[in-house]
């Protein structure tokens, strides 16, 4: 016979069954569109607030209330692509030299965050205490609650998509065609292998690199280069396959957001994404929301907390 129940073990409740976490999700570029708010976008994480290009940007970035990230992407010279902006290393780490010179290994042992002045970005000649992220990197300074000594470093692609799995990404191809085709090649190949093909944009300054990145990646959403806008800017040439084009104030001296820049934009029923030209003097919350008010669906901005409060 079964022993009897027990007073005790009867009112002892049942366990609940534990609830699996549901994994985020990262917008498609047609969500983002169809919000009808203006997109805050962090200018590689918000380069005016954080460390250029490091995963230490982005997290801040994310905090603050960015809707999506933008980067730039290039090789190294091991074949490797990463999150960076300039050819060479010069501007935001202690080292000097060319990107598609140093293997990937040689490239993250590095200080992407030595350069890095809130009161002065990207200059280098400033007092060293305001270089304040200085040292995280190699170990001699703790890192900020929350990051470690490799968020401090020049990042794959791969490590920020996986880092940030509820973000769609801006993406901007560097180089030129015929060099960069390698960029663009390994980059449509990992936004296949990453399942990124509707959460992100890209764009490159070179029509011929930006068309092969198209032919290799058809149904990735793009915005025009630099001689596509041109035309359709200077000489109402249709842009053709683009909702979304990329332009900052002024372009080489001459003023881009016009009032017949807008009427245009308005014309051709795209969506306008404006980078500021001059960010130390301009990215405030003030200057973000008059871009809104002029029509910009989105702003690139190096201060995304502020972009935030123009938004709000």
């Amino acid at each position: 016979a079964s022993e009897p129940t027990t007073a005790s073990e009867a009112s002892e409740p049942t366990p609940a069954p534990t609830a699996t976490p549901t994994p985020p999700e990262r917008p498609t570029i047609d969500e983002l569109l169809a919000r009808g708010e203006p997109l805050n976008i962090a200018h590689a994480g918000g380069d005016q607030d954080a460390p250029h290009s490091t995963l230490f940007a982005f997290g801040e970035a994310v905090r603050a209330g960015a809707d999506m990230l933008e980067i730039d992407v290039q090789l190294t010279g091991d074949g490797v692509l990463v999150v960076q902006h300039d050819d060479t290393v010069d501007k935001t780490t202690e080292a000097t030299g060319r990107v598609d010179a140093l293997t990937y290994d040689e490239l993250f042992a590095l200080d992407n965050a030595y350069w890095f002045s809130p009161e002065c970005w990207p200059c280098q000649d400033r007092p060293v205490e305001e270089y304040v992220h200085r040292g995280i990197r190699t170990g001699d300074v703790p890192p900020p609650e929350g990051y470690t000594a490799d968020d401090f470093a020049v990042p794959r692609f791969r490590d920020l998509v996986e880092r940030f799995p509820d973000m769609a990404i801006d993406i901007e191809i560097k180089g030129n065609h015929p060099d960069a085709l390698p960029v663009a090649e390994t980059l449509a190949a990992e936004i296949d292998e990453l399942g990124l093909t509707e959460h992100v944009v890209v764009v490159s300054f070179d029509d011929a690199l930006l068309a092969a990145f198209e032919a290799l990646a058809p149904e990735v959403e793009t915005s025009p280069g630099v001689g596509e806008m041109s035309s359709w800017i200077l000489a109402g040439v249709p842009l053709e396959g683009h909702r979304i084009v990329q332009v900052p104030p002024a372009f080489d001296g001459v003023e881009v957001l016009t009032p017949t820049f807008w009427d245009l934009a308005t014309e051709a029923g795209v969506t306008v994404w404006v980078w500021p030209d001059d960010p130390a003097t301009q990215e405030n919350a003030g200057f973000y929301g008059q871009l809104i008010a002029d029509g910009a669906a989105g702003v690139i901005a190096g201060r995304p907390a502020a972009m935030t409060e123009a938004s709000s």
